[in-house]
């Protein structure tokens, strides 16, 4: 069983430091059911790979296991393939590496480098689909290749795979540390009541926004109802709502909240659409106005389930029986026929709440796969946040945002976005403008 790292992040060898293994030297490590080897077949200062090498003693993991069927004890994948085993293996082998933690290099722990992991034999229940669907919302470009088996019987559920990302060491290591038993659909080992803690710990910041959180709960957790039901019901209390009161707190003093609605509200309108996207919609604060204007038809599109379900009562859909609005649960990170087709579509304060490599992803199923004619972007304005007294220097005006963007910044993003995809962009004040921090947020509108 092997899993190798890679990075072309200058100087590469900081993997060494990262994964606190020295790339000079060859390391063994016991683990419960055999060996681990970590080495490097490549260390330059242009591109670094680290490899993990489980050696898996069958007789002992019988000794240790149940069998999942008869001969199970006799004829099995598990030395060979990437499961639980390997999930155990990066605790105890790459624990601080997982835990994001790199004694005097902690900038560079925290610091999203790019990364190419690969194995060569995943056991995937769910094939190819799966793998996409538990990964590619994750950010990461995926390719599967199916492994043929060299006697007749059948389709094999095994495939190699590679991963790439521009992402945190630790967020690539704990992604797999889930996903793996997930797409094998199998763990060696009895699950009890701790393992709740374990999913929402690994989970913590994108476990509950991802669109098959509950499959991955219920695999994650061996199918057993008495503890994936409380630990869904754990994720919903942390699945994120794009509201806080912290921000309109902020905002209420310049009615900021009503202008941002309302300029998005008239840009929609003067483009002529007759569908409309609200995509991250949140509790429905645009959807109730836009059910005003008489569109065609309405969508508000949110990864968060708690957030469709408050956007649903505020709409009052259990008795307004309207054909023309639509709730539906979407991450923007992930591709979805279900939006195409539309004339325009609204993102407001949305991007600020990604990471880059899953802002490049929510940029693709936007603008490449959705492509509506035109497209409403809003955003904080960096610049203007000194002028509330209240936010301290240096916090943004979100718990939950991952960047704030000069008007520069989003100038050159809004730019980038329209010149690779086919758009012209313009950019419009909302709120007050300072004469040199501009207005509190900057919107962009993309048309083709």
């Amino acid at each position: 069983m092997l899993l190798s790292l890679t990075t072309t992040h200058r100087p590469a060898t900081d993997l060494g430091y990262l994964l606190h293994k020295h790339p000079d030297r060859v390391q063994r490590f016991t683990v419960p059911f055999g060996a681990a080897h970590v080495f490097y077949p490549e260390a330059s200062e242009e591109r670094c790979t680290a490899a993990l090498l489980l050696e898996v003693d069958p007789v002992g993991l019988v000794r240790r296991g149940r069998s999942s069927f008869a001969l199970a004890q006799y004829v099995n994948d598990r030395p060979y393939v990437a499961s639980s085993l390997l999930s155990v293996a990066l605790t105890h082998v790459y624990k601080s590496a997982l835990d994001g933690t790199c004694k005097g290099r902690e900038e560079l722990a925290r610091t999203a480098i790019p990364l190419v992991a690969e194995l060569p034999a995943v056991p995937a229940r769910g094939g190819e689909s799966l793998v996409r669907r538990l990964f590619e919302p994750l950010g990461y470009g995926v390719e599967v290749t199916p492994l043929a088996l060299e006697l007749d019987w059948g389709v094999s559920r095994h495939v190699a795979l590679r991963l790439t990302a521009t992402v945190r060491l630790a967020d690539l290591l704990t992604h797999l540390h889930v996903l793996l038993p997930v797409l094998d659909d199998e763990k060696h080992y009895w699950v009890d009541e701790s393992e709740i803690g374990k999913l929402l710990r690994r989970g913590e910041g994108w476990l509950p926004a991802h669109p098959e959180r509950d499959l991955i709960a219920r695999r994650y957790l061996k199918h057993e109802r008495r503890l994936y039901h409380s630990a869904l019901a754990a994720l919903d209390e942390a699945a994120p709502v794009t509201e806080d009161p912290r921000e309109e707190q902020l905002e209420e003093r310049v009615s900021l909240r009503d202008q941002r609605l309302g300029s998005v509200q008239a840009v929609l309108k003067a483009s002529g659409a007759r569908r409309v996207l609200d995509l991250g919609c949140g509790a429905g604060a645009l959807l109730e106005r836009l059910l005003r204007d008489g569109y065609d038809e309405i969508v508000g599109v949110d990864v968060s389930a708690r957030a469709l379900e408050i956007a649903a009562r505020r709409l009052k859909l259990d008795l307004r029986h309207d054909d023309r609005v639509r709730l539906i649960q979407s991450p923007l990170t992930y591709r979805d026929r279900r939006l195409q087709g539309f004339d325009a579509a609204a993102l407001v304060e949305v991007i600020e709440h990604l990471d880059p490599p899953r802002l490049e992803a929510a940029e693709l199923n936007v603008f490449a796969s959705a492509m509506p004619a035109t497209v409403v972007v809003t955003t904080p304005n960096a610049e203007y946040n000194r002028m509330w007294e209240t936010l301290p220097a240096g916090r943004f005006r979100h718990a939950d945002h991952r960047f704030e963007w000069t008007r520069a910044e989003f100038a050159a993003w809004a730019d980038g976005v329209a010149g690779r995809h086919g758009y012209r962009v313009r950019h419009l004040p909302v709120g007050p403008e300072d004469p040199e921090a501009g207005p509190p947020t900057q919107m962009a509108v993309f048309e083709r």
